[in-house]
């Protein structure tokens, strides 16, 4: 079973065959990819090595972690998986904010606010 390490604080010039050759010192590497901005094309400073083993990327945490890479010290944990995020639709808005019940509970507590004159 392949596990994914996650390697953070990554020079600007890191590529992916980069972190792929600093990492194969520990196992056999599924996949190496550093992250970079859609647009730019930049390095975002983080990437991810997929080891073949859980053993392999143990033991790259273990000895990578705070160690120095191209001119700075690297972050390197056990990667945890995304969660499944709901796209927006509405251009960054919240496309729900709140159910009918709330806005209603809000708008009693406000009307019954006004009616005893606090505000």
């Amino acid at each position: 079973m392949s596990t994914k390490v996650f390697v953070g604080s990554l020079s600007w010039g890191t590529t992916s065959d980069t972190l792929r050759s600093r990492f194969e010192e520990y196992g056999t590497i599924e996949d190496a990819i550093v992250i970079t901005d859609r647009e730019t094309g930049r390095s975002r400073g983080y990437g991810f090595v997929t080891f073949a083993t859980p053993e392999e990327a143990q033991a790259a945490i273990d000895s990578a972690n705070e160690s120095e890479f191209d001119g700075r010290n690297i972050r390197v944990s056990q990667s945890t998986p995304r969660y499944n995020r709901e796209r927006r639709s509405d251009y960054g808005g919240r496309s729900n904010y709140g159910d009918r019940s709330e806005r209603s509970e809000r708008s009693s507590h406000a009307q019954s606010n006004d009616d005893q004159g606090e505000y």
